[in-house]
């Protein structure tokens, strides 16, 4: 028998999704997605291939007490959808910040979901943050276009390395400020 932790983090309610902390039985969905490469390749740190237990240690890092990162299933459940279509996270970082993140899988691509996920965490703004940062791979311009239509700014171009691609990749940076 498996057992689910109860974590302290809010669920958020759209009109098409529920982004709600991870679950261990989420762990078959998100291997399947984030295992295939063309969702690694566009994050710094899923590897592909996926190797063995990596899902299940992600989850637990999900749900620990200590966590420095709050992490969502997009679940279309509500609207007749899958149960994950992608994760959405905030890292908490100093000075009230926090940076998001996002991935969705590629049989939900261009239909709006990572608008709608980035849009209501942003709105939701569940660690009170005052500014959220964000960074996507220059080649990955749909991530870019998500950002600014949920109100985030460019901030200027980095690098970050990725571990499915082994090399560091430039990044557009953008920040949003909340109060």
């Amino acid at each position: 028998m498996k057992l689910d932790m109860i974590v302290n983090q809010p669920v958020v309610e759209t009109e098409r999704l529920t982004l709600r902390p991870l679950r261990r039985s989420d762990e078959g969905l998100i291997e399947m997605y984030a295992g295939t490469e063309e969702v690694a390749r566009m994050t710094t740190s899923i590897p592909h291939p996926l190797p063995p237990l990596s899902t299940e240690a992600f989850i637990l890092r999900a749900q620990a007490e200590d966590r420095v990162e709050d992490v969502w299933a997009m679940d279309g459940s509500k609207a007749d959808g899958a149960e994950v279509m992608g994760l959405i996270s905030l890292e908490r970082l100093d000075r009230d910040q926090s940076e998001i993140g996002y991935w969705v899988a590629p049989a939900f691509w261009n239909t709006g979901l990572a608008s709608e996920a980035v849009k209501a965490l942003v709105e939701a703004n569940p660690l009170n943050s005052k500014t959220m940062f964000a960074a996507v791979f220059q080649d990955n311009p749909a991530s870019a276009r998500v950002l600014t239509n949920c109100g985030f700014q460019y901030l200027g171009d980095a690098e970050s390395f990725s571990v499915a691609r082994d090399a560091a990749v430039p990044t557009w940076t953008y920040t949003r400020k909340l109060d």
